[in-house]
Parts: C-alpha cells; structure tokens; sequence
C-alpha cells in the first residue's frame, strides 16, 4: 500500500498512516536543551569557537534555530549553560570516591582518567576557556563556577596534609595545583602524544606531595587491596 492516498475512516486506517510516517516524540522542555546543548559540545569538540554558530548547532541537532532563542534567549545564553554544564559534570567526577583512595587521590585518578583527559572533553573547555576573556556573560559565570570548583580542591588537600600532620596554604596550592590541570589540558589538545595519562598522573605527584606528603595516610577503610 505505500504511496496510495489514505481512505477516511476506520481505526485501522490511522494505525496504518501511522506506521508508514512514524512521528518524532515530543521532548520535554529539560530535553530540548540538553539536546542543544549536546550539540554545541559537539560543534566545540569538533571545531572550537569557528563551530559554534547558529546554523551549525540547529544542524547538529536536528532542530529549528528559533529554539535557541526560546531555551536560551541567545548563543551567549548558550554558551553560558554549556560552561555550566560542562563545570557541573567535572565537578561531579573528581568529587566522586574512588574505593581505597584518599580523596585527594581520587581527585587526581578522576582529572587523568578518560572521562575528563579526553581530547574531546579538553577542546571544549580550550574554545570556552578562550571566551571568558572576552565574553562578559561567561566571565560572570565562570567567577560562580570557578570557586565551586577550587573549593573541592582544597578540601582535598587540606584533608590529606592534616593526615600528615601539616598545615599548608591550600588556597594558594589549589590555585597553582589547577594552573597545572590547565595547562595538561592546553598540552592534550594541541599534542596529546606528548602527554599520557601516566605522565599527568607523575607530574601531579611531584607537585603535590612536597605539600601534602603521603597522600595514603588520608584514606579510610582497608588498603590491603589497593596499589602504593
């Protein structure tokens, strides 16, 4: 029957139609913009900044452009959640325990593990990290974020020092501690070959253990299966 014209009537005549054309679920808002935004994580992973403009993120996603502006009112609105969204999910895997590790070592497995020090992940944060200087929304959003962010960090290290019976300025460790993870990040995207995980994970020892000493004394719970 494909390609005849459909006849009036008849439940069975409206399965059939149906069937032949089946139509796209509706997505919730929430959905809409997840999907948006998954498509500008995509345009950024793929091309950076010279990808993420209307026409390519509506393509990627498979939607009208007018949605842009209904979600987020402009791609500056986008961008903006994007960055938050981008912040929430790092924040929530280096802030996720590992079983056996202390949490500063949890916080380093999870900073050089695939999920975060991927090429993909890194060019997206590389294409935002480059708008904050000059975008004035992302700045202000980034100022929010970025205190999250360094406030799990010196947690961590405070943690572990106190384990060592030290007192450090965990401020100050933090912030230099991040400038590292960044630039790791800056080294993957533009020769990942140059840096392993193995290589981050060594260099982020160096610099944390003159600081906190043995990060093992801070873990909790049996360790008998856990590597030194």
């Amino acid at each position: 029957m494909t390609g005849a014209a459909p006849r009036k009537g008849g439940a069975g005549v409206t399965e059939a139609v149906t069937e032949a054309r089946p139509r796209k679920a509706r997505l919730s808002p929430a959905d809409r913009r997840a999907l948006l935004e998954d498509a500008a994580r995509a345009c950024m992973a793929r091309g950076g900044i010279r990808e993420f403009t209307v026409d390519k993120v509506v393509a990627e996603a498979g939607v009208s452009r007018g949605l842009i502006t209904h979600h987020f009112g402009s791609m500056d609105g986008l961008l903006v959640a994007v960055y938050r969204r981008m912040y929430r999910e790092w924040i929530e895997v280096i802030d996720s325990p590992r079983p056996g590790l202390s949490r500063i070592e949890a916080m380093v497995e999870a900073l050089v593990s695939p999920e975060l020090f991927n090429r993909d992940v890194l060019n997206i944060w590389l294409t935002l990290w480059g708008e904050i200087a000059n975008n004035p929304v992302l700045r202000a959003a980034h100022r929010d974020l970025y205190g999250d962010y360094r406030a799990s960090i010196v947690a961590a290290l405070q943690e572990a020092a106190a384990a060592n019976g030290r007192v450090i300025e965990a401020e100050a460790v933090a912030a230099a501690f991040i400038c590292l993870i960044d630039g790791f990040g800056v080294q993957r995207c533009v020769e990942p070959a140059l840096l392993t995980e193995a290589d981050a994970r060594e260099a982020c020892w160096a610099f944390l253990r003159p600081h906190i000493g043995d990060p093992a004394r801070a873990r909790i719970g049996p360790l008998s299966d856990v590597r030194a």
